[in-house]
C-alpha cells in the first residue's frame, strides 16, 4: 500500500556543481523523506568558488513550473532560494498569495559565499514589500539581514534587537544565522511573536560553506511539512547540517589548483547523511 508522503517545493536556482540550489535542496529532502519539487529560476554556472554564469529562467517559464506544481500536488511547504530579480520575486508573490495555506520559508539569497551577486538591486524591496509578509519564517545571514534592515550588526544582542525588529516589520518569524560572527560557536537567533530563541552549536571548521544556507533552509521546510513547531524545525535543520558538515570530504585534481576544497558535506555528501 502506497503511504502518503509530504510534499514541499523549491523555488531556486540551479547550481551545476550540486552544492547548493535546488540540489543541495533536493538531498536535504530525501534525507528527511518527504517528496521534493522544484521551480527552477535562474541555471548558475559555478562552483564552491566562483559564480561565472547566470541565465535567468523567463518569468513564464518560472510561473508554468510553480503553477503545474501546486495544482499538481498536495505541497504544504515552499521555500524560495535565489529569485535573482523583481520580476521573478513578483511572479512567485503573485501565484503564492492564491495559497494562503501553504507555509512559506524564504532565504534571502543575495551574495554567494564567493562574493558573487545573486539578487538585482530593485528585488530587494520587492521581497520586503511582497514576499516576506506572506512568509512562515525568513532566514537571512548577517549580511542579509543587514541589508534589509540597513545597519550593521555586530554581535548576538544586535542580532537579536534586529530579528526583533525584522520580525515586527514583516509578521514573520525571523532566523538570523550568525555564521559570519567570530569565535567558536555559531549562535543563530530565532524571533517570533517577541520572543528570542537562540541556537548554539560549535563552530565545524570546514574547507568551503556554499550551500549551508540553502540545507539549512530547506531542512526547516521539509521538518515543517513533517508537522514540526517552527523551534523544532530550527532545532532538526541544525543537527542535519552539523552532521553533513562533519562528514565533508575535498575533491582533489591536477592542473592550476592542486587540491579544490569544493563545498562542505551540506552538498558533497551521501544521501545518508
Amino acid at each position: 500500500m502506497c503511504r502518503a508522503m509530504p510534499v514541499t517545493l523549491t523555488i531556486a536556482g540551479s547550481d551545476c556543481s550540486a552544492g547548493a540550489g535546488i540540489q543541495a535542496d533536493l538531498k536535504t529532502f530525501q534525507h528527511y523523506q518527504v517528496h521534493g519539487l522544484t521551480a527552477v529560476t535562474c541555471v548558475v554556472s559555478e562552483t564552491a568558488n566562483q559564480v561565472r554564469a547566470i541565465h535567468p529562467v523567463p518569468v513564464e517559464i518560472l510561473l508554468d513550473q510553480i503553477s503545474l506544481m501546486l495544482e499538481s500536488f498536495p505541497v504544504t511547504v515552499v521555500k524560495t532560494g535565489m529569485l535573482f530579480s523583481a520580476a521573478h520575486v513578483h511572479a512567485v508573490a503573485n501565484i503564492l498569495q492564491r495559497y494562503p495555506q501553504v507555509q512559506l520559508v524564504v532565504d534571502p539569497v543575495m551574495i554567494a559565499t564567493s562574493g558573487a551577486t545573486l539578487l538585482e538591486a530593485d528585488a530587494v524591496a520587492a521581497y520586503g514589500d511582497l514576499l516576506m509578509p506572506m512568509a512562515r519564517v525568513i532566514t537571512p545571514n548577517l549580511p542579509e539581514a543587514e541589508v534589509l534592515l540597513g545597519e550593521q550588526i555586530y554581535d548576538v544582542a544586535a542580532m537579536e534587537s534586529a530579528a526583533l525588529r525584522l520580525a515586527k516589520k514583516f509578521r514573520a518569524g525571523i532566523l538570523i544565522k550568525g555564521g559570519h560572527l567570530d569565535g567558536p560557536e555559531c549562535v543563530d537567533v530565532l524571533a517570533e511573536e517577541n520572543q528570542i530563541t537562540r541556537f548554539v552549536a560549535p563552530r565545524i571548521p570546514v574547507a568551503g560553506s556554499h550551500g549551508t544556507g540553502c540545507t539549512l533552509s530547506a531542512a526547516i521546510a521539509a521538518a515543517l511539512a513533517l508537522g514540526d513547531s517552527l523551534p523544532l524545525a530550527i532545532e532538526s535543520a541544525k543537527s542535519y547540517l552539523g552532521q553533513t558538515l562533519r562528514q565533508s570530504y575535498v575533491f582533489a585534481s591536477t592542473g592550476k589548483a592542486a587540491i579544490h576544497a569544493l563545498n562542505q558535506g551540506t552538498t558533497f555528501r551521501t544521501n545518508e547523511a
